[in-house]
């Protein structure tokens, strides 16, 4: 009875497995709009439940009213700024392939502007009157236009493929966020482990979407709207460009915006334009920089506990290794790593405290006398 118990439990589990394989490969072409669906569901289901106790069960108007919100506040303002961004990118790309744009002539302006003690240190590191570095730099503009321009064409003639994932995630997104507490709980309860541990683990799962989300997300978009604005102000050309850039950049820790606006000062500073690297320094310095210290702490309840350097790993590896939801599921990853062996470990802490008091009473009990 124990073997065929036994027996059954493990087709049981072979044949879910088996059948989770079979739909991954099944949806694996949406699996970029399901994971962003699921993602908004998560962060608005407050705003389901606050319009669900408006119109008490009416969980369809509810899920419904909270798509429209997401579509208007959210989507269509994403779309607009990214079609904005690629006419900078593809004016850019243009401006290079023209010659307009030489960003070897920049490096030679910079460098002739610098002392002739730091000229002659890069000099002498292998950098001859900077035209190695001229040569890589404009290798690696170039390269990265070209890319940019491929990208351009295969959005372009995957358009419906484009759209029908978009549609795809809409649709998923009102489900999830109709029956998405209903699903969750469903989750939890089926995880084949002890039910504190899974709820703690989806409890950390929430909190760092939630933070990677409302903190590390809004706040990068807020220091990549403030440093376009910046950039407009000193009149740089394709500043809403360079402000997406910052956007991405702040979303590394230890990096940050200034790996954007740093170069930018230092140029504007060695070609004479004083009070333009002065506005950008000031902004970087006393704006940017403290956007992040006084927006986080505000839309981030809770830390994630994850230390910088694995955030910045995590989301790097992430990006290199899906692209643009690496952001979230990278950190994501290193977060249930970390949860894991913690809880690993103090259950093990346990079982030993446990054995040692068990051992502690044996040896206690006093011998009676022959």
């Amino acid at each position: 009875m124990i073997v065929r118990e036994r027996v059954e439990n493990g087709g049981l589990i072979l044949f879910v497995v088996l059948a989770t394989i079979g739909l991954a490969a099944i949806v694996f072409s949406f699996v970029g709009a399901l994971l962003w669906a699921g993602l908004a569901a998560l962060l608005f289901q407050p705003l389901f439940q606050r319009l669900l106790r408006r119109w008490p069960g009416r969980r369809n108007v509810a899920a419904a009213v909270a798509l429209l919100i997401i579509t208007v506040a959210v989507v269509i303002p994403a779309l607009i700024i990214a079609s904005l961004v690629v006419d900078q990118a593809a004016s850019l790309y243009t401006q290079l392939r023209s010659g307009q744009i030489n960003f070897a002539a920049y490096f030679e302006q910079v460098h002739d502007a610098l002392p002739r003690r730091i000229q002659r240190l890069l000099d002498s590191s292998g950098f001859n009157t900077f035209e190695r570095a001229q040569a890589q730099v404009a290798d690696a503009v170039g390269n990265s236009a070209s890319v940019l321009a491929r990208s351009a064409l295969s959005i372009g003639a995957n358009a419906a493929a484009w759209l029908l994932a978009f549609g795809v995630g809409l649709y998923v997104t009102f489900f999830l966020l109709r029956d998405g507490d209903r699903i969750g709980q469903g989750i939890v309860r089926a995880l084949p482990l002890e039910p504190e541990v899974a709820a703690r683990l989806a409890d950390k799962f929430v909190a760092v979407v939630r933070a990677t989300i409302k903190g590390s997300g809004i706040v990068a978009l807020v220091q990549g709207a403030l440093g376009a604005a910046t950039f407009w102000i000193v009149g740089l050309p394709a500043a809403l460009l360079w402000g997406a850039l910052m956007a991405i950049a702040a979303l590394l820790p230890a990096v940050g915006p200034a790996i954007i606006w740093g170069p930018v000062a230092i140029y504007l500073l060695a070609t004479g334009a004083i009070w333009q690297a002065a506005v950008v320094i000031a902004s970087g310095v006393f704006v940017i920089g403290l956007a992040d210290n006084i927006l986080r702490p505000i839309l981030v309840g809770r830390d994630t506990g994850i230390p910088d350097w694995l955030v910045l790993v995590t989301t790097l590896g992430g990006i290199d290794l899906i692209g643009l939801s690496g952001i979230v599921v990278g950190p994501l990853a290193g977060a249930l790593f970390l949860t894991g062996w913690q809880i690993l470990t103090e259950q093990r802490g346990l079982r030993t405290e446990g054995a040692a008091e068990q051992a502690e009473r044996e040896t206690s009990v006093p011998q009676r006398p022959d």
